[in-house]
């Protein structure tokens, strides 16, 4: 084979690795350590509203922050069905709010600015818990419109436990963007490869053609 012909033929091959890692790994790493959810009510509006797919890094116990945002089952509320809740407290933390005033904790009132209306009361309820360990107290951003840890009071201060979360949403936005980009280098890469491929093929049928066997040698005459 020619030069160009090898040279096209290892272009494939390359291509062709490279271009398949980048369309299966990222889809193998996200299905990993990340999933996606679709919001299908307005208690965490107006930062993730009705129809938004967001994307959820998974997390183990423990791993929760206050003020995250995360998607967490109880399987007595809720009917079962998993919901978005923002981490106000976790455990060890006592949650206070009076009505028409500002959430505080630990005594500290909090600056709320993605909570629906700058509204951070959203209802006539008060209450002043202490957070037990192991355990988060969630509300929603609509708190005018979201039946959170305020509306169980009676079961454990209305606190969920840490295990029932299946993940924090992603801060990055661009996480499924991210994804489908290398996905599309993956595939341009993978469409190349089969392009050189074929060249390369192309290339030893012009060598062959183009080659001519030896002329046959000719017997000494006597």
């Amino acid at each position: 084979m020619g030069q160009a012909g090898r040279g096209l033929r290892i272009a494939a091959r390359a291509s062709g690795v490279v271009g398949a890692l980048l369309l299966v790994g990222p889809v193998v790493l996200f299905g990993f350590f990340y999933t996606t959810a679709q919001v299908t009510g307005s208690s965490m509006e107006p930062t993730y509203p009705v129809g938004e797919r967001v994307v959820i890094e998974r997390t183990g116990p423990g791993e929760i922050r206050r003020g995250e945002v995360v998607l967490y089952r109880a399987p007595d509320r809720y009917e079962g069905g998993a919901v978005l809740g923002r981490v106000i407290g976790t455990g060890g933390d006592r949650v206070a709010q009076l009505r028409d005033e500002p959430v505080t904790v630990n005594g500290t009132p909090l600056t709320e600015p993605y909570v629906k209306d700058r509204d951070p009361s959203g209802t006539a309820l008060a209450y002043d818990v202490a957070v037990p360990e192991g355990r988060l107290f969630i509300l929603g951003d609509f708190r005018g419109n979201a039946r959170d840890s305020r509306y169980f009071l009676d079961d454990r201060s209305g606190t969920v436990s840490d295990t029932s979360v299946l993940g924090r949403a992603s801060s990055g936005r661009g996480a499924l963007a991210g994804l489908g980009l290398t996905m599309l280098i993956g595939a341009l890469l993978t469409v190349t490869a089969l392009v050189s491929a074929l060249a390369a093929r192309s290339a030893r049928q012009r060598e062959r053609r183009w080659v001519m066997p030896p002329p046959p040698l000719l017997a000494d005459r006597p």
